[in-house]
């Protein structure tokens, strides 16, 4: 497989990975009281405040991964996010929902190590960045 190839695909999984960040974020803001609640319900604290700083790492950090804006650092921070997610809000396993949910969680994280293992590739800002840099050495 060619190194454009494989860049390629590198977007391609970055975009595909972005889009579940970048809408549940979205989601996030129009149902702020119910996301609110759901937070609550599980006896995390300050429900509000960590309903606004999850909008802000879903937005954020969806935007961020799909440009290839600080790649790495981004999809280590959207894994945490995920596992957490997964552990506190869908591990009621014998709900089957919150199973798929569960493992979805595992498979985006799972995703999101090959981003953080692979960077960002070729067709991202990060790239832009690294060749600006080189050639201003």
């Amino acid at each position: 497989m060619s190194n454009k190839q494989i860049c390629t695909l590198k977007l391609v999984g970055r975009v595909l990975l972005s889009i579940i960040f970048i809408l549940a974020g979205f989601g996030k803001i129009g149902g702020f009281a119910g996301t609110a609640g759901y937070i609550a319900s599980v006896g995390l604290p300050l429900p509000e405040v960590l309903t606004a700083l999850t909008i802000v790492v879903e937005l954020l950090g969806g935007l961020m991964l799909l440009v290839g804006l600080k790649t790495r650092l981004v999809a280590t921070v959207l894994t945490v996010f995920t596992l957490l997610a997964a552990v506190i809000f869908h591990s009621n396993f014998g709900d089957q929902i919150q199973m798929t949910m569960f493992l979805k969680n595992l498979a985006m994280a799972g995703g999101l190590f090959y981003v953080i293992a692979g960077g960002a590739g070729r067709y991202s800002i990060d790239a832009k960045m690294e060749k600006k840099d080189s050639s201003a050495t």
